[in-house]
């Protein structure tokens, strides 16, 4: 990408719970593979999950030996002080500060945020090129986007987290000419189709229709994704029996091609990418 100006991927979701850091370092490890410079932020202050699980990584790395890319990394700690106007202040120099050094030294940056409402996450949504929204493939998970119509399945009305995300959009294609491209990714799918799995896809469907965004196919539940965190890998990592206690399966490899599909979708601009779509289209 030369020395044009890092991409942000922020990976957003006012919901705990789902899987916003495990695919945050899934994409920074695949973009690390394919040979782009990359940076992880963490600003969720109160879990730190991303950056537990980029400890992790390190220390297999230290302790193995093994050969596996490390992204550079920020963490982006909250203001603590009684003035909340004191904090935020802080908040937007440290943000800006660690932001404007990574714009200089990667091509991709992938920024992990809490799941609440939170002056830093506001902060990150405003800075994405490419946001993406992870839901729990569940209708009750829905909710984060959207009222539902149980009828129907149609959105009612929008949620406290669309409302923001519309809003920065609507500032960022002001100040820039173009908003962030806002990508829904079903998370955590059940591997037997079922109504209710149509039911969702149906309204995750139409929700993205109301908020002009884009949805990209998901990534499967699988028990893999809680044996990678205490290691830090991830599933574009070289693992064997040795290191996950058991050899890897067809599940690994299943896994990979969800997520090279998820990356092709979300259109990153670069031609490496683009060639990738094409293969796995």
């Amino acid at each position: 990408m030369g020395q044009q100006r890092a991409h942000v991927i922020v990976v957003g979701n006012e919901k705990g719970g789902s899987g916003k850091s495990t695919l945050s370092l899934h994409l920074a490890v695949y973009l690390l593979h394919q040979g782009f410079r990359v940076a992880t932020v963490d600003v969720d202050s109160r879990q730190q999950t991303l950056t537990r699980y980029i400890r992790n990584r390190r220390n297999t790395l230290d302790t193995t030996g093994r050969d596996i890319p490390m992204p550079k990394h920020a963490h982006v700690p909250t203001g603590w002080s009684d003035s909340i106007k004191e904090n935020q202040k802080a908040e937007l120099e440290l943000f800006s500060r660690s932001m404007d050094k990574l714009y200089e030294e990667v091509d991709f940056i992938v920024i992990d945020t809490p799941g609440f409402d939170a002056h830093l996450a506001r902060l990150a949504h405003s800075a994405a090129d490419t946001l993406v929204t992870p839901v729990n493939d569940s209708m009750i998970d829905l909710d984060v986007l959207a009222k539902i119509d149980v009828r129907t399945g149609d959105p009612e009305s929008l949620s406290p987290y669309s409302k923001n995300v519309q809003r920065a959009r609507a500032e960022r294609q002001i100040a820039t000419g173009a908003p962030s491209d806002w990508v829904i990714v079903r998370n955590r799918i059940s591997a037997l189709s079922n109504r209710n799995g149509a039911s969702v896809h149906d309204s995750v469907v139409k929700i993205a229709d109301a908020l002009t965004c884009r949805v990209a196919d998901g990534i499967a539940e699988r028990v893999i994704f809680r044996s990678l965190f205490p290691i830090g890998m991830t599933v574009f990592d070289p693992l064997d029996a040795k290191l996950l206690g058991a050899a890897p399966s067809m599940s690994h490899v299943n896994a990979r091609q969800e997520y090279r599909d998820l990356v092709a979708m979300l259109h990153l601009p670069d031609p490496r990418l683009a060639q990738d779509e094409r293969l796995s289209a």
